[in-house]
C-alpha cells in the first residue's frame, strides 16, 4: 500500500502547486511533497505518473496535469487516494465535468 500513497501525495502536491503551462521538476515534486524518507519510491512513482493520460510529460522541464483529462484524475482521486466528492471539486476547479461526473 505504499506506492498508492506516495502518488496521493505526489498528486496532492500537483494539484496545490498546479500553475497552467509550468511543469514540476521530479526534484521539486520531492522535496514538496509529504514522503517522508521514501525517495526511492516517490522517483519510481514519479517515473510512473510520467506516462498517466492525466498528466503531461515536458522533458527535461517536469509533469504537468492535463486538465484535458482531470475526468480520469479524479477518478485516481476518489478511489485510490480516498478523497471525497466535495474535496476533489474544491481543488479541481478546472474539471468543467465535475456536475456529471459518475463516482462508481
Amino acid at each position: 500500500m505504499e506506492k498508492p500513497s506516495v502518488k496521493c501525495a505526489l498528486l496532492a502536491t500537483m494539484i496545490a502547486k498546479h500553475k497552467w503551462g509550468t511543469p514540476i521538476t521530479e526534484e521539486d515534486l520531492l522535496s514538496l511533497s509529504a514522503i517522508g524518507n521514501d525517495y526511492p519510491v516517490a522517483r519510481e512513482v514519479y517515473a510512473d505518473l510520467r506516462s498517466e493520460p492525466y498528466i503531461t510529460h515536458r522533458g527535461n522541464r517536469g509533469i504537468e496535469l492535463d486538465k484535458s483529462n482531470f475526468d480520469k484524475l479524479a477518478d485516481v482521486l476518489y478511489h485510490e487516494c480516498r478523497w471525497e466528492a466535495w474535496e476533489i471539486e474544491t481543488r479541481l476547479k478546472h474539471y468543467e465535468g465535475i456536475k456529471d461526473h459518475d463516482w462508481r
